[in-house]
């Protein structure tokens, strides 16, 4: 009985071992097949399916380290360990100031529609004398484009005064200003 016990034991071990080496070998496989994927790809930084792989792999392999090629296992640590730190890190990092909130915009540019000629200095101006604080880039950044008017060319000037000089023609040209 002992002796069919250890037989037992035996091939048990055995057949555990077999499969736990196919697992490895296949484990291993899929590791480094997945660092090739990401070499080949033309911009290489991890992507977030590329960490849950090697956050998976390290849960269930237990030599997950030894075919880690590209980063370092302290990484795969690190995003075990801060899952939620990338997700909120470009978030908090907005370069620049604030966007200013819709009540502000839409006196900025009711304020800029009804005073055509004011620019965003003067509109600055006035928003600070009514408690609003914002800075004067600010008020430029959220003008609205005037169309640029093209300016009057010398043949429109000179039809738009032509009746208003006097030319004497004979002799020499003289032009003179009329009233």
């Amino acid at each position: 009985m002992l002796h069919t016990m250890r037989q037992v034991v035996r091939m048990v071990t055995a057949i555990r071992l077999a499969v736990w080496t196919r697992r490895n070998l296949l484990l291993e496989i899929l590791a480094l097949r997945h660092q090739l994927a990401v070499l080949t790809r033309s911009n290489r930084p991890f992507r977030p399916s590329d960490r849950l792989l090697w956050l998976v792999l390290r849960r269930i392999w237990p030599q997950w380290r030894s075919s880690l090629v590209l980063v370092q296992p302290a990484t795969v640590e690190r995003w075990h360990r801060d899952p939620g730190a990338r997700r909120w890190w470009r978030r908090s990092r907005r370069p620049g100031r604030p966007s200013i909130d819709a009540q502000s915009r839409d006196l900025i540019g009711r304020l800029a529609e009804e005073n055509c000629l004011w620019g965003a200095p003067r509109i600055h101006g006035e928003l600070l004398k009514l408690g609003v604080v914002v800075s004067e880039r600010t008020v430029s950044r959220y003008l609205r484009e005037r169309p640029n008017r093209p300016s009057q060319t010398w043949r429109t000037f000179l039809a738009n005064h032509l009746d208003q000089f006097n030319i004497n023609l004979p002799g020499t040209a003289t032009v003179r200003a009329g009233r």
